[in-house]
């Protein structure tokens, strides 16, 4: 070995090692990587950066915003809330709910549709009365799954993608990784919902509640022209339930309805009073058409603002408004603020929610214009609530978001458009739009990651550069010698996906997608089904909590050990590798 292949070799060993110490965040060990490598003259200076500008970090980043797009818009909840029932069985409920999370991870980063399924899921279990362990691994694994059937859909299809087109003169399109990666998903998914989930030990400590506080009481108004009006209370029962909302009653012309509410017809103006967590309370108001407690409040909220902020605020002892109404210190036209419920200790509150007096200890849920959040808090001499992520679905520009979405997928697919010049379009789209604020775009990128890809992208470079991945790929091709193609490819996915369940799958990636083009170029065959192989090896890390971030985010939720992965996960990857080698090879022919 030349010095500077045992240079980059060694940093490589020591990136892997402090990955997997893990007292360092990966960002943090991969950029320093990279300055020792500058340091040390195995990467070159004019080359240090060139990762941050490389299409495949251009377009994770793009594709996180997409995704917090989609599910502000309400197009994600849209699907969900009308598949999700908590009286199906654990296996139909698994199939379902693993279904949908494999579709949206095709065309969405599956973290974020983790992100979002997962409350959905942990709801679920809670009122069917079981531990949700028993449904959020499966639930992780199908979202990790369903990432391999598109471009977008895991960040390792997008760093081979840009791979081919460095090294081979063409990426991969939008869906040629489906007939390999949706069929395998497929296959891994009926394991997952029919035998996978038996394998998993059940955590009865568990979390299996919505919310760190009670609910909230508060007001829903029906809007003109709503298709509620003329249906009765009764009607909204099972709508209700499926939010994990309770309707407790209905308010009409400033009265209370309590006992007579079910069989009440809705008219216009009148407001359901409802008991309900924050993201249950959206998810309502959004699948319903439902309008906040005070509409003309509210859109002229909308229309100053640059969109608008729930914040959750206790109330201490000497704040402006204990012992007061929100109508009587002038909350609305003071600060342009809606009171839309209140949280006090489970006891029921009987007067409308702007009009009852605020006690020390409540909890108060404020609709807020985005930017003047710290002076509403400031006014009111509250103290805020540790963010929990909580949004006001922007349910009116749903189907906006679907079809700039799906356009630029399109133009994508076909060839039409360059696949980052698409997403950034969708993007600036989203931004004009205010389906992500301005003040919230770069929010919802995930920095650490950009800057591990940004990282590792020069490093893998220069390994390639210094001929260290050709002879990675010669010593696995020595290894296998005489073997026939798909003992070969499989030796290849096995080494692949056992350093993806201990690293982070974009290193692995980066690392293991070089290899296989050169052992191809050293066989004399084609490069792409050894690149399809490290595709699917690279994001199928089922074995470990720490090797995708999916089995990461179920970890403490589910109550799981580090130990309870590979019971479902280990068959789980032989079943991967036994139906993924036979179709690359199929699809892909050598």
């Amino acid at each position: 070995m030349t010095q500077d292949q045992i240079i980059l070799f060694a940093l490589f060993a020591g990136v892997f090692a402090m990955l997997i110490w893990g007292r360092l965040r990966y960002d943090i060990v991969a950029f320093s990587a990279l300055l020792i490598g500058v340091v040390l003259g195995v990467v070159p200076t004019d080359q240090a950066f060139s990762g941050f500008g490389h299409p495949a970090t251009l377009v994770v980043a793009l594709v996180l915003v997409v995704s917090t797009g989609l599910m502000r818009s309400g197009a994600v909840g849209l699907i969900t809330r009308t598949l999700v029932d908590s009286s199906r069985s654990l296996g139909r409920h698994i199939t379902i709910i693993g279904t949908v999370g494999g579709v949206l991870s095709a065309f969405m980063n599956n973290v974020a549709a983790l992100a979002l399924l997962m409350p959905v899921d942990i709801q679920t279990a809670r009122k069917a009365g079981r531990s949700p362990s028993m449904s959020l691994m499966p639930l992780s694994f199908a979202t990790i799954l369903g990432g391999m059937a598109t471009l977008i859909g895991t960040p390792p299809n997008i760093i081979i993608a840009s791979i081919r087109g460095d090294r081979l003169g063409e990426p991969f399109r939008m869906f040629d990784f489906a007939p390999v990666g949706a069929l395998t998903a497929l296959m891994g998914l009926i394991f997952v919902a029919t035998i996978g989930w038996r394998l998993i030990p059940q955590r009865e400590d568990a979390i299996a509640h919505a919310s760190d506080f009670a609910p909230y009481i508060a007001e829903l108004t029906v809007p003109e022209g709503s298709d509620l009006v003329g249906r009765r209370v009764a009607e909204l029962i099972d709508e209700a339930e499926k939010a994990d909302v309770a309707i407790i009653g209905l308010a009409r012309d400033g009265k209370r309805l309590y006992g007579s509410a079910r069989n009440t017809e809705l008219r216009a103006e009148d407001a359901l009073v409802i008991e309900a967590a924050p993201d249950a309370l959206d998810e309502f108001r959004s699948a319903m058409n439902l309008a906040f407690s005070d509409k003309s409040r509210e859109e002229q909220l909308r229309a100053d603002g640059e969109g608008l902020d729930l914040l959750e605020l206790v109330v201490p002892a000497d704040a402006r408004i204990a012992g007061k109404t929100a109508q009587s210190v002038g909350l609305a036209w003071r600060q342009r603020a809606v009171l839309l419920g209140i949280s006090r200790q489970g006891k029921r509150i009987t007067s409308q929610v702007r009009k009852t007096t605020i006690k020390q200890g409540d909890i108060l849920l404020v609709l807020v214009p985005r930017d003047r959040s710290a002076e509403v808090i400031d006014w009111l001499g509250c103290l805020p609530l540790a963010n929990r992520g909580l949004a006001v679905t922007e349910d009116s520009k749903t189907w906006a978001a679907i079809g700039l979405f799906a356009g630029a997928v399109a133009l994508a697919s076909f060839g039409l458009l360059y696949l980052p010049i698409a997403l950034g379009i969708v993007v600036v789209g989203y931004a004009l739009l205010r389906i992500v604020p301005l003040a919230e775009l770069y929010d919802s990128i995930e920095w650490p990651v950009i800057v591990l890809l940004g990282s590792m992208i020069p490093l893998g470079a220069a390994l390639e550069e210094a001929g260290g991945t050709a002879l990675i790929a010669g010593g696995l091709v020595g290894l296998t010698d005489g073997w026939p193609a798909w003992a070969i490819l499989t030796v290849l996915m096995v080494v692949t996906m056992t350093l993806s369940d201990v690293l982070n799958n974009t290193a692995t990636a980066i690392v293991a997608a070089p290899v296989g083009i050169q052992m191809a170029q050293s066989l004399g065959v084609s490069p792409d089904p050894f690149l399809m192989a490290v595709a699917v090896a690279a994001s199928c890390a089922f074995l470990t909590p720490i090797g995708h971030k999916n089995n990461t985010l179920v970890l403490g939720p589910g109550g799981y050990r580090f130990g309870d992965y590979w019971r479902m996960g280990l068959p789980l990857e032989i079943i991967v590798i036994a139906v993924s080698v036979p179709l690359i090879l199929l699809f892909w022919p050598l």
